[in-house]
């Protein structure tokens, strides 16, 4: 079965029929009858239906004039038109008004089914393309999570159990640690994994926006809105959405989504039909919802509601061993991607990525592969005059990562690591010309000799 929340509208004047129809229905859906065109009408303005059976042959309102005023309120809704078989023409034109399909009384149990299972089918199918053509359009993708990092154990453990349930989940961390990747895993591991996963980056929407992104909005209720569009929570009916940058979110809207939450139901903007829907909420946030609850900037009863599991990434200075590896994934990923073929990274490369702190945690890291891919020389290793200057006399890479040292050898090496990056820089900068980098610095020629021996600077091992 499609959908067992599928809401189907039955429209007959004959208490026998809709009886029927609801005996075939209820078991796996949920049905609502009504006995005239004009009841019909009442209720898709305040109730959101899949389907609809709708009777030709009724009393006042018949079921073609229904069928136009329903068109007219609901395009995409699908309607079966019921009739007796010798209305078999009239249900044949109905067609041409939008109807899906029709029926002919007496009623078959597995037809009907049958009937029903294409037109869910149908909806789902359009939705998911929907869906993908708005991610198409945003750039989303999927990557894997790489880590031997102890620090990340205790986080696949509580990613493997929070998975089995539908419980909210509020990722916290630093800007660029992976929170949107951990909640796909969270989507991926869990029962919902075949349903969507939709991700919402609260601080790039408006504020005044953010009520039709996510619940949608009807044709004409706002500047602009020259349609009827879906929202990010239906799109994730039976999946799971994920809400980056939660603390992002207005005060107004915080309450509604309250709201939400504590029914599991919404109206769309410029409508007054209930919405249910079934999604399991994974939010993130790189600021302390803590202090904005304080403050009260964050509605406390949201803050415990999203809370319900708790998941703490730390950030890539803390994930030391892991640096080795998302270096070498993010080398074969864009190598892959621009065709290109650099060897990989020099020891001394990789110490120095150990030892800086990327404050932009592994977007940082990612980015600065991508710019050395595109940099590099084809089939050379990338070395340590490829990387950033900045990033080479950082404080935390001129320390070393050595532990046990003495304050006076700390001192001793600072200085060494920052003597031989600076006149690294600077025999780069004077293609290894030894007289001109003397004057560049301000020192005699066999001065600079040398340090070149001290620091086992030449060009045969520092220059590709």
């Amino acid at each position: 079965m499609v959908s067992t929340h599928a809401r189907i509208l039955v429209v007959d004047d004959d208490e026998a029929i809709r009886d029927a129809l609801k005996e075939i229905l209820e078991d796996d859906y949920e049905v609502t009858c009504v006995d005239s065109g004009l009841k019909a009408i009442k209720e898709i303005k305040h109730q959101l239906f899949d389907l609809i059976f709708l009777d030709i042959v009724m009393p006042g309102m018949n079921g073609i004039e229904t069928l136009k005023q329903i068109k007219s309120q609901e395009k995409n809704l699908d309607v079966i038109m019921i009739s007796a078989v010798d209305r078999a023409q009239e249900a044949t034109n109905s067609i041409k008004l939008g109807a899906y399909d029709y029926i002919t009384k007496p009623f078959d149990h597995e037809i009907i089914l049958n009937r029903v299972e294409k037109v869910l089918l149908k909806r789902n199918l359009v939705k998911e393309v929907d869906f993908h053509r708005s991610q198409a359009v945003s750039g989303q993708g999927q990557t894997q999570i790489i880590s031997k990092s102890k620090n990340m154990t205790a986080v696949f453990e509580l990613i493997s159990k929070v998975a089995k349930t539908s419980s909210n989940v509020l990722i916290t961390g630093e800007s660029g640690t992976g929170k949107e990747l951990v909640a796909q895993e969270i989507h991926n591991e869990s029962l919902r994994k075949n349903k969507s996963f939709v991700a919402i980056n609260c601080a790039a929407i408006p504020a005044e926006l953010m009520e039709a992104e996510l619940f949608g909005h009807e044709k004409g209720s706002f500047t602009g809105a020259h349609k009827q569009t879906i929202g990010k929570f239906e799109f994730a009916h039976h999946g799971s959405i994920f809400l980056d940058e939660i603390s992002c979110l207005k005060p107004e809207f915080q309450a509604k989504l309250l709201r939400f939450i504590q029914e599991r139901e919404f109206t769309r903007v410029g409508s007054h039909r209930t919405i249910k829907v079934d999604v399991r909420i994974i939010a993130a946030t790189n600021t302390s919802l803590d202090e904005m609850v304080r403050e009260e900037k964050f509605r406390d009863d949201l803050y415990f509601r999203l809370n319900v599991v708790p998941v703490l990434l730390p950030p890539l200075r803390n994930r030391k061993g892991d640096i080795p590896l998302l270096s070498d994934f993010f080398l074969d990923k864009f190598n892959r991607q621009m065709n290109r073929h650099v060897k990989g990274f020099t020891p001394d490369v990789i110490a120095v990525f150990e030892a800086y702190p990327w404050p932009g945690n592994i977007r940082e890291l990612e980015n600065l592969i991508e710019r050395m891919v595109v940099l590099g020389a084809e089939k050379q290793f990338i070395d340590e005059k490829d990387l950033p200057f900045d990033l080479l006399i950082h404080g935390e890479s001129i320390k070393g990562t050595q532990k046990g040292i003495g304050e006076s050898k700390g001192l001793i090496q600072a200085r060494h690591s920052f003597e031989r990056l600076y006149i690294l820089r600077a025999l780069q900068n004077c293609r290894w010309n030894q007289t001109l980098t003397a004057n560049l610095l301000g020192i005699h020629r066999n001065t600079l000799i040398q340090k070149m021996k001290t620091l086992n600077l030449n060009r045969g091992r520092n220059e590709v």
